[in-house]
């Protein structure tokens, strides 16, 4: 006879729960039987927010919907259990079914905590944690414009930004002086702050909640400060409360202030029942992620599926996770608050908003914690550390100044029971077997086998690491998949763009990948049909990050800066003068940049289209210093004025700007002339650049300034000007036709099998046999140029999009300035610790 197992809940932990069983062949031993409160199977509420987005549920669930049907599981929907009987072993349900049990397992979650304030049961109050709280929000949100949201932890943030992407006007208000307090500092919470107001989401700490205003309806909160706020609804996401009722009303222990008590074996205190997850309280510790009642569940199911074995025990979980906040990476890992005695090391740079923190041990050779804002490229390298107590280099600052690179890490030594992922306690042996049983042979396969990679998702660079070094020992082709959905390369979607003659990303999906596109590969299709068609960028704005979708650079406090093409950096007085006179229109702080242009910033986002047309009805043009594109050209005086040039460097500069100006790429494009070899225009640190001999041009490729530089490698000397042009054209095609995505030319040139000696094969002697194609190509795009301001400023629809609120026409009062050498520039963050930088 099989024994009754009962699993009360059927959330993430409780489904998970019930694939382990499965897994370690439980169900030939136990029949099983699932409650689900709600009305449809397991869903992953971690992404709850994607509802917003996508309005359905289909690609939240984590099971086919037949799933339970084949393990052998029975699930009961929408009919929760109302009581448990420990004594005669039975649960009674909502429908009146009554279950006999001989284990039973409470997964029950944890509830929405809504503070005891008044009012606060009022008309347009709503909580934010099911599926069905999100429909109601949604339907009532049509006939509000402004909404407050208590709670400014990240379920809180990420209603705020759904807030906002509703159109409405949307208010964070926080009990606690900075937002996400058991995650980050106050310094990383003030680059936070600043980062999501930039957003439009207003914030307000140190709030506490005296009443909800209004009579039937809600109007707005007032505070025990005595300062209200106004509003026409209300989300409440201020934290959670775990769902022990049925426990209190049946002999089961629970803690003073709510969870059920379990030990180490996940027991309470009646035999064969069990808790799990948000509602289990383990040494005094409620456990409000997922990754911990993951824990929970694998270590239960291999207990209850495996008698007779070394039971394992379940010693607390890591808090460790990185999440995409409003667009924003945040990640905090171990003790990342630095609560015990430990030396913290942080990095802030106020010019890109990032924020590192580093807590080490005392001796500083082992990683403790740490915190990411902004910038969390380094947390699978740095998560991998902490978990495996590796010891960490002589200069551990080195490990968040730079961004480290996700190949070629020093991880590739760590032994096969070194932790991965900690969200669902995966070690780099796991994901070894995996790949050597022959069933993953891409990421998506390995998520699928592994369950890695499918929880906050930061393991996903040492996952693809990992992967890439065994399949390449294992002697096979390694596959670059821009993501998980499409398999395919960007080369080879690049193909598949310009053979079928591809120009959405709606019709690119439908046809040749699955489900419904991510931050990855978006905005690379739309980099990969704007580099084949030369279609104004805007005309793919809704998958675009935020510098092309307003064709223009964010910057710290809010504001935009613009900066017009000047070609080879020659500018005629004339156009100095208008520069100003608009600079000075729009009260606008000027810069001579690095790439011989005047960067424009301080303008907000409503005065955009208005600068364009007064820039473009003198002359200018956009100088796409947003895009991934072909930005500057950069040169000396040359033979003009120079005692020392050979060569007109500033008009062959001029010519090559004028070219290749706003032509998309896998990444920005920087080029410069020099007119003799003193090199004052700097080419040899450029993506292509040129310098003057006796007898021509020596034209030099692969070079980029910035984290890594490296020098350009000389591909062909002595030229003349077509002959130069000609194999600057097969370069950037071939580039654009063959490199990942955002990849600068320097990284394609080293990976690129044969490098320098290959590419001249190609470029010159047409190994491939290609050349006409790639300079028809180009030729193509230079006759296809249109300036994106322009074609904005021609357009009264387009520029509707540069609203700052989209039901008002009012600027955003979050902005602020201060005057400094005779112009304004952004208030300074608050400097909250020491800091390096």
């Amino acid at each position: 006879m099989k024994r009754k197992l009962v699993i009360l809940g059927n959330g993430m932990v409780g489904h998970r729960f019930a694939e382990k069983i499965a897994e370690y062949g439980g169900t030939e031993k136990f029949e099983v039987t699932i409650l689900g409160e709600e009305p449809r199977r397991a869903y992953d509420r971690v992404h709850l927010s994607d509802y917003f987005t996508n309005r359905s549920a289909d690609s939240l669930y984590l099971s086919p919907s037949d799933w339970y049907r084949t393990n052998g599981i029975r699930l009961l929907l929408s009919e929760p259990a109302i009581s448990v009987d420990t004594v005669s072993r039975k649960v009674v349900t909502s429908a009146g079914t009554e279950l006999p049990f001989d284990e039973l397992v409470l997964a029950t979650g944890s509830s929405a905590f809504v503070p005891n304030f008044e009012g606060v049961n009022k008309q347009g109050v709503f909580v934010y944690r099911t599926i069905e709280d999100l429909e109601k929000i949604m339907s009532y949100a049509k006939q509000v414009s402004k909404v407050a949201v208590l709670g400014g932890g990240l379920l809180g943030l990420e209603a705020a930004k759904a807030v906002l992407d509703m159109g409405k006007e949307s208010h964070v208000v926080e009990f606690a002086s900075r937002l996400m307090p058991r995650q980050l500092d106050e310094a990383a919470s003030s680059v936070l702050r600043s980062k999501i107001e930039s957003l439009g989401v207003r914030i307000h700490l140190n709030k506490e909640t005296k009443q909800a205003l209004g009579d039937s309806s809600f109007q707005g909160l007032e505070f025990v400060d005595g300062s209200v706020l106004e509003a026409e609804m209300l989300i409440i996401s201020a934290g959670i409360r775990p769902r022990d009722e049925l426990a209190k009303n049946s002999g089961i222990e629970v803690g003073q202030r709510g969870g059920i008590i379990v030990d180490d074996e996940l027991r309470t205190n009646v035999y064969g029942v069990y808790a799990i997850g948000e509602v289990a309280l383990h040494k005094g510790m409620i456990y409000g992620l997922v990754a911990p009642g993951y824990e929970m569940s694998e270590i239960l199911a291999y207990n209850l599926c495996s008698p007779g074995q070394k039971t394992k025990s379940y010693a607390g979980s890591d808090l460790s996770t990185k999440l995409k906040l409003i667009g924003v990476d945040v990640a905090s890992f171990g003790d990342a608050l630095g609560q015990t005695e430990h030396l913290p090391i942080a990095y802030t740079n106020p010019r890109t908003g990032v924020y590192k923190k580093l807590v080490l041990s005392q001796d500083g050779k082992k990683l403790k914690g740490g915190i990411l804002v902004g910038d969390a490229d380094a947390y699978s390298n740095l998560l991998t550390l902490y978990l495996n107590n590796v010891e960490l280099p002589s200069e551990p600052e080195s490990l968040i100044v730079g961004t480290p690179s996700e190949e070629g890490s020093a991880f590739g030594s760590l032994p096969d029971d070194a932790k991965i992922c900690s969200c669902n306690n995966v070690s780099k042996g796991d994901l070894l077997d995996a790949i050597r049983s022959g069933s993953c042979s891409d990421l998506k396969g390995l998520k699928e086998c592994t369950k890695a990679g499918t929880g906050c998702g930061g393991c996903i660079p040492q996952m693809n690491s990992i992967l890439k070094e065994e399949l390449r020992a294992q002697g096979k082709v390694v596959t670059e998949h821009v993501c998980e959905h499409f398999k395919y390369s960007r080369q080879e979607l690049f193909q598949i763009a310009k053979v079928k003659g591809i120009r959405s990303f709606e019709e690119m999906i439908r046809t040749h990948g699955m489900g419904n596109g991510c931050e990855v590969c978006k905005p690379a299709v739309a980099s990969i049909i704007a580099s084949i068609y030369n279609e104004p960028i805007q005309k793919y704005r809704e998958i675009q990050d935020t510098n092309d979708k307003y064709l223009a650079n964010i910057q710290r406090g809010g504001t935009y800066s613009v900066v017009p093409r000047i070609p080879g950096g020659e500018i005629t007085p004339d156009k100095l003068i208008v520069i100003g006179q608009i600079a000075k229109k729009y009260d606008l702080y000027c810069k001579i940049t690095g790439g011989q242009r005047i960067d424009l910033l301080g303008a907000r986002m409503e005065q955009l289209p208005d600068i364009w047309k007064d820039l473009v009805e003198e002359g200018f043009e956009s100088g796409h210093a947003y895009g991934k594109a072909m930005r500057t050209v950069k040169s000396c005086v040359g033979s003009t004025w120079c005692r020392y040039g050979v060569q007109d460097s500033t008009a062959f500069a001029i010519r090559i700007e004028e070219r290749y100006r706003g032509i998309r790429a896998p990444h920005k494009l920087k080029s410069a002339v020099s007119g003799c070899i003193r090199e004052c225009a700097e080419a040899r640190g450029k993506d292509f650049g040129i310098i003057a001999t006796e007898k021509g041009w020596n034209l030099y490729v692969g070079g980029n300034g910035g984290v890594n530089p490296k020098h350009a490698i000389l591909l062909a000397a002595d030229l003349d000007e077509e002959t130069c042009v000609k194999y600057i054209d097969r370069f950037m095609m071939f580039y654009i036709r063959t490199a990942d995505k955002l990849v600068r030319t320097s990284a394609w040139l080293e990976q690129l099998e044969g490098g320098i000696e290959y590419l001249k094969d190609v470029i010159i002697n047409d190994r491939l046999g290609i050349n006409k194609d790639l300079e028809e190509e180009m030729n193509r795009l230079v006759g296809t140029y249109v300036c994106e301001w322009k074609d904005v400023v021609d357009d009264p629809e387009k520029q509707k999009k540069y609203k700052h609120f989209v039901n008002s026409e009012d600027s955003d009062p979050t902005v602020r300035f201060i005057e400094e050498r005779g112009q304004k520039r952004p208030v300074d963050w608050p400097k909250k610790e020491l800091v390096s930088n």
